[in-house]
């Protein structure tokens, strides 16, 4: 007789937010956020200008402090969370520190560090780091100074850094904002041959734009508080998501300066 099929255990999500909150000062930015992003899925989070977008995802790497609520990684709780070589990080491009004098296989090679023994390079890093180039298309730059660089040549490199990790996660904060026309559409390829590949991604975007066809899940934010979690604002309507509408490309950020390095 034919033993019935257990049903497979529930896989955790690769990052959890139950009731966060979190502030710059003294004042609340989130206020009791839940947010999940599943094995394999393509999330954006949107909203306008200070609706806590960037503090979200600055909080999942631990760059601020919560004062509530729960945040895990690959189901381990941040705190305790070691394993950073799983996740790749791309920082907004105006607060990533774009004057450092290094070259471009130098910045590049940095986010291979964490797969190093005590920062000794072997074949595969090398290799890594140069799929990594090649995959943004700057592998011809690689001796270029970054501060020779466009502004879409360097978000390039930024992406390129985090790639260099071979990352199951990427996390990436406007990595379209003031970005060329060219550059967007070399930075959509990379994407979708990321998660062709299987990586998970969380994007924080003004638009949506050529990453549209990528997006599985939209969560809009709106004075720090979900406003919007399901499809993508488009399938949706416009109407449905209230303040979204003013949201453009260009504006300000809502983020403070952080450092270039993930946990640094």
């Amino acid at each position: 007789m034919t033993e019935p099929v257990k049903p497979a255990d529930p896989v955790e999500p690769v990052i959890s937010l139950r009731g966060v909150r979190a502030e710059l000062g003294s004042r609340p930015v989130l206020r009791g956020i839940d947010l999940t992003v599943d094995r394999g899925e393509v999330v954006a989070l949107l909203g306008a200008n200070g609706s806590g977008k960037s503090t979200a995802v600055r909080s999942i790497i631990g760059q601020v402090p919560v004062s509530a609520g729960e945040i895990e990684l690959f189901g381990t709780p941040r705190a305790r969370f070691r394993d950073w070589a799983r996740l790749g990080y791309v920082p907004q491009r105006t607060t990533a520190a774009g004057g450092v004098p290094a070259t471009v296989g130098e910045v590049v090679s940095s986010g291979r560090l964490s797969r190093t023994r005590f920062g000794v390079f072997r074949k595969a890093d090398h290799a890594a780091v140069r799929r990594a180039l090649e995959l943004v298309g700057m592998a011809d730059r690689v001796k270029d100074s970054v501060s020779a660089l466009s502004g879409g040549q360097h978000q390039r490199v930024l992406i390129a850094r985090a790639l260099a990790s071979e990352p199951e996660l990427l996390i990436m904060d406007e990595p379209m904002a003031g970005v060329d026309l060219a550059s967007q559409e070399v930075l959509a390829q990379t994407l979708r041959e990321q998660v062709a590949a299987g990586s998970t991604v969380l994007l924080v975007l003004h638009e949506l734009g050529p990453l549209e066809p990528l997006i599985d899940r939209a969560v809009v934010l709106r004075d720090g508080c979900v406003l919007h979690d399901g499809p993508p604002p488009k399938a949706v309507g416009q109407h449905a998501l209230p303040g979204h509408d003013h949201v453009h490309p260009h504006a300000a950020h809502d983020a403070e300066p952080i450092r270039t390095g993930l946990l640094s």
